[in-house]
This record gives structure tokens, sequence and C-alpha cells, in this order.
């Protein structure tokens, strides 16, 4: 196993909860990471995460596990086309279901063709992934209120279930970059590197 040089910890404001990534910013960016959370249940994942060069996702590996239950995904990335692979033990819909809430999705996507076009991986609740829109298209230095769609392969915790989701990326200048969806935007301030200092309502770095 490589030794990564960056070591970037965030706490969860959104709920109790934490995310620790490894990084190595040389050719393209490598992560391991792993998150913990309690929201909808406790559990535990780990990820690893490799771009290409110019920023775009070449191979997404996570897994999550919990009292009873545990889930595997890996998704492979070739000019926007995408390959999934999955894996189940236990119930976690039983243990959704213990802890008052409805039952998750499979994991992955029946229909990868869906994600056709998407570049980067959104995993949920993890301000790393934020970073790979905005290294991606060069946010730091792009021009203040020019907005960028873009369209992620949206990860869900803890079900690792795949969605295609649409968001929007606008350099505001000083180390700052509006975050949105149809829902929802927020103003992250990032680091020289694009990585993520404060997403508010969601991560802090400490």
């Amino acid at each position: 196993m490589a030794v990564l040089p960056g070591s970037i910890f965030w706490e969860r404001r959104d709920t109790a909860g934490a995310e620790h990534a490894l990084v190595d910013i040389g050719a393209g960016l490598r992560v391991r990471g792993s998150a913990l959370a309690v929201d909808p249940l406790a559990y535990s994942a780990a990820y690893e995460l490799i771009t290409e060069a110019g920023g775009s996702t070449k191979s997404f590996e996570v897994s999550a596990e919990g009292a009873g239950w545990a889930r595997t995904l890996r998704l492979e990335a070739e000019d926007g086309r995408w390959r999934v692979s999955t894996g189940e033990q236990g119930d976690l819909d039983a243990a959704l279901t213990a802890a008052g809430h409805a039952g998750a999705g499979l994991p992955g996507t029946e229909d990868p063709d869906l994600l056709l076009g998407a570049f980067d991986v959104d995993l949920t609740g993890s301000p790393l992934t934020n970073t790979l829109p905005i290294r991606r298209l060069g946010l730091l230095k792009a021009e203040p209120g020019v907005a960028h769609r873009v369209s992620v392969a949206w990860v869900l915790l803890p079900s690792l279930e795949v969605i295609q989701a649409d968001q929007i990326y606008t350099a505001l200048g000083d180390g700052r970059v509006r975050f949105a969806n149809e829902t929802f935007s927020a103003d992250l301030s990032v680091d020289a590197d694009g990585f993520v200092i404060d997403y508010p309502g969601l991560a802090k770095r400490v």
C-alpha cells in the first residue's frame, strides 16, 4: 500500500461524524479516506479514489458497514462511461427499519448508462468529493460568477446506491466556490489546492 503524503480531517456539523482523507496531488489525485456517521444509522465507510491527470474520476471504490450488514461498490470510468460492481452481506433494510427509517435501495445502479457524461463522483456527506469538480474545472483560477453545470455519480451512504445528479459550481473568488443543486446551495471555503475548509452546515476542517 502506497504511503500518501497529505492528511485532511473534517468534523461533520449536520450529524455526529467525521471524515479523514489521505491525499496525494501528484499526477491527478489519489485519496484513501474513511468516514463515519450516526445518521440514518451508525455506519463506517472506507474509500479509495483515483483521478486522471486532468481531474476526471478514474476509479472509486467504497465499502460501508454497520451492525448486521456490509456493502461494497466499485466504479470505474473511461471517457464518461462507467462500469459498476457491487457486493452485499447481511440486511441493511432490516437495520434501517429497526432504527425507524425506510429501507435502502440496492448498491450500485441497474443502468450504468444513466451515468454517461459524469466525470466526478459525489459521496454523501463527504467534503472531499466536492474537491473533484473544483480541481477538474480549475475554479480557483476561473472568472468569478460563471456557473458550471456538471453531472456526477452520486453515491448514497450508507446504501451505496448510485444516482446521476446535476450540480452547479460557481467560482466566487477569494478561495470561495458556490455549490448548488435543484434545491440547495452553499458557499464553500477552499484552500489553495481546492480542498474544502468549511462547508456550512455539513463539515468543517479541524
